[in-house]
């Protein structure tokens, strides 16, 4: 048989586990996942500003509920195409509970859901930018808001006074 002191050990350790893999699975502290994915738009947003300045191109973001990708303005068609010349600035589709608010210039945009884009394959001529990513690093003024759906929890990134993408998180959700 087990001693006692044998059986608390174990006990004691299970606790221990059990702990560590409520606190991993996100249940007591911020929405990880929310983070995480406004920390990519943010880092994709500034590194296609310096491409667009490397490259003197014009970027532009376009974005549906759930998805969202770069498009860069072919000058000699007259028209907008996806990136698809630089894998980082593929398009992609955020996780099917994370729905993307999208505000241009102090008014709200209501971006097409993304099954409806997929039904009706938008024509390349009638594809346009919401978020406007110039040659000179200049963006059109945005606020893009990530939440989870049936969350109150949110993360939103807007440009700074040097034009850099910057994820905000309301002060409540900070631990």
């Amino acid at each position: 048989g087990f001693t006692l002191i044998e059986i608390l050990v174990v006990v004691v350790i299970i606790v221990i586990i059990t702990v560590g893999a409520l606190l991993s699975m996100s249940f007591t502290g911020p929405d990880r996942a929310l983070h995480t994915e406004g920390e990519r738009l943010a880092d994709l947003m500034n590194y296609a500003q310096e491409q667009g300045e490397l490259q003197t191109r014009e970027l532009g973001l376009y974005c549906t509920d759930h998805s969202y990708k770069f498009l860069a303005f072919d000058a000699r068609r007259n028209l907008w195409v996806p990136v698809d010349d630089d894998d980082a600035l593929r398009a992609r589709t955020l996780p099917d509970s994370i729905r993307l608010q999208l505000d241009v210039e102090g008014r709200e945009v209501v971006p097409a859901s993304l099954a409806d884009e997929q039904k009706k394959k938008i024509a390349p001529a009638d594809l346009q930018p919401h978020v406007m990513i110039f040659s000179n690093g200049d963006l059109t003024a945005f606020r893009v808001t990530l939440q989870r759906e049936g969350s109150e929890e949110t993360v939103t990134l807007q440009p700074d006074r040097q034009g850099r993408i910057k994820v905000k998180v309301p002060k409540e959700h900070v631990t």
